[in-house]
């Protein structure tokens, strides 16, 4: 899967809560060294993944990355039904977003 660029618009935290199935939410910037190194990892282990994936630019005044806590670059949330049931953060390998994918049951069909 190509990796599209952070996006700057951002869903609602409630509009987060409300999405049905496994979702996976990537916060970043696209200038950022770890986002960068990052990337290929992520894009090899979400390939094969039918979920929703998100990746949203962060910086400290944006409110979802502060309302899920997010404190460094790349993190990765991995939401069942609205509700985060792992965290990758920063990276280096795509065993590590696996992991994440694992967690989630990722087998079941979601829709894009």
């Amino acid at each position: 899967m190509p990796l599209q660029p952070y996006s700057r618009e951002h869903p609602t935290r409630e509009a987060v809560a409300a999405m049905p199935g496994n979702v996976v939410i990537e916060f970043g910037m696209d200038w950022c060294p770890h986002c960068q190194q990052a990337a290929g990892p992520v894009s090899k282990a979400l390939a094969a993944a039918t979920l929703q994936y998100l990746r949203l630019e962060d910086e400290r005044a944006r409110p979802l990355g502060r309302n899920f806590k997010v404190k460094l670059w790349p993190t990765l949330l991995f939401l069942q039904d609205g509700v985060e049931v792992a965290r990758v953060v920063r990276p280096t390998m795509a065993a590590e977003v696996m992991t994440g994918l694992e967690q989630l049951g990722s087998n079941k069909e979601v829709r894009p």
